[in-house]
């Protein structure tokens, strides 16, 4: 068995020995199961289920991610002290701390809509797990960066709520005002590029896409599904998510071949 798998094994069981991730899953599948009962529709629910994964699921992926990572650094250091690959050893931690996030989420969500038999959602259920699997995988990726980046604990905590902030909160609060300030000029393009610069915004697009209520959007909705509504829009999505969250794992991997612990 190679260093990466003995790593990552041994990840998977101890963040799942520490119970939060089962918590959340449970959370998710119990919100999930009385949305469908109570909400009238499979589509009710999913609108309402994009919230949670849009804000709680990066939130939960910096924070969880970042102080986990900081309990985790003796168990680094002690394994490189050994003859043991650095490329292997930040792998096997990357992939053994995002998978159980997102097997939560796919649990938590995807199991009511299985036995409810779909329960009306389609396609926007599916878009929504994707989404969901994306934003944990660019989150926990930023949550290493960070680590890497502060040896403090409290700062590193301190970077990740701040990024979380910026992204879900102040920078939807700018676009706005560009928007506000620019509304009798052509700001299409820019506002769709605008939208690829963050992730939380790129998701909530294509979520809002696959439910079908871009037309209560006005304008901008109008612009998103032209640009968005087709195969190579879809495309262009899919490959600035993997962006978002190759360009933190290429940085942090990087990071840690050269950093001195």
């Amino acid at each position: 068995m190679s260093t990466r798998s003995k790593v990552f094994k041994y990840e998977v069981r101890n963040v799942l020995r520490g119970r939060a991730v089962l918590l959340f899953a449970l959370c998710l599948l119990v919100l999930t199961e009385g949305l469908l009962w109570l909400g009238g529709g499979g589509a009710r629910a999913v609108v309402s289920l994009m919230n949670v994964v849009l804000y709680l699921v990066p939130l939960l992926s910096l924070v969880f991610g970042t102080m986990y990572l900081y309990g985790a650094r003796e168990f680094m250091e002690l394994l490189l002290a050994q003859p043991v690959d650095r490329g292997s050893l930040f792998a096997g931690v990357l992939a053994g701390l995002a998978l159980p996030m997102a097997m939560a989420i796919a649990a938590g969500i995807g199991l009511p809509f299985l036995w409810h038999g779909g329960a009306g959602g389609g396609t926007a259920v599916v878009a929504l797990l994707v989404v969901g699997v994306f934003l944990v995988g660019i989150f926990t990726a930023l949550a290493v960066l960070i680590v890497l980046l502060f040896d403090d604990r409290a700062k590193g905590l301190g970077a990740a709520i701040v990024l979380w902030l910026v992204v879900a909160v102040l920078y939807d609060g700018a676009l706005l005002a560009v928007i506000a300030a620019f509304r009798d000029y052509p700001i299409e393009t820019p506002l769709l590029l605008l939208t690829l610069l963050n992730p939380i915004d790129l998701a909530r697009v294509v979520l809002l896409l696959s439910i079908d209520v871009a037309a209560l959007m006005g304008y901008t909705g109008a612009a998103f599904q032209r640009f968005f509504g087709n195969a190579w829009g879809i495309g262009i999505a899919l490959v600035s998510l993997v962006l978002w969250a190759a360009i933190p794992l290429g940085l942090g991997a990087r990071r840690f071949r050269r950093k001195d612990f």
